[in-house]
């Protein structure tokens, strides 16, 4: 996992063409004016969903990981804490759903502010607990761009 401000987005496009390509979508400068939904930048091999939601309580979080794809999740508006693990310290409760992309798992991580302006990239060993409260629930917009490995 990482985190970081978008400011310093420079630093991790080395990693592979999909992350370099998903976060110089994120340093457009009409990213608020993008409507909710799927924003195709590479078609299936890289593309964004912007989400609004309120963050809940951490007691209705789910733990969640991918096989196919790459998370880059980016705070456009609001806050929220944001888990992490390593999937093997996790129990699958849920098998691998290929067609959705992912796995639920349970058990216990650790717990990071994730504020406007930061963005997390989580890969398929990056279990993750996106949505969780900050102190009480609170309005977030945020983008996932999905990067295809």
């Amino acid at each position: 996992m990482i985190i970081d401000n978008l400011g310093n987005a420079h630093m991790y496009k080395q990693l592979s063409h999909g992350i370099r390509t998903g976060l110089e979508f994120l340093e457009r400068k009409d990213l608020n004016d993008l409507s909710t939904g799927r924003h195709d930048i590479l078609g299936d091999a890289c593309y964004a969903m912007v989400n609004c939601y309120d963050s809940k309580p951490v007691e209705q979080g789910v733990w969640e990981a991918h096989r196919r794809y790459i998370d880059i999740q980016y705070i456009l508006g609001g806050r929220e804490m944001m888990g992490y693990a390593d999937i093997q310290r996790l129990k699958v409760c849920r098998e691998y759903d290929e067609a959705q992309d992912y796995l639920l798992l349970e058990g216990k991580g650790d717990f990071v502010l994730a504020e406007e302006g930061s963005f997390l990239i989580f890969a398929p060993q990056d279990a993750h607990m996106p949505g969780v409260a900050v102190d009480s629930p609170e309005p977030v917009r945020k983008i996932v761009v999905k990067v295809r490995l």
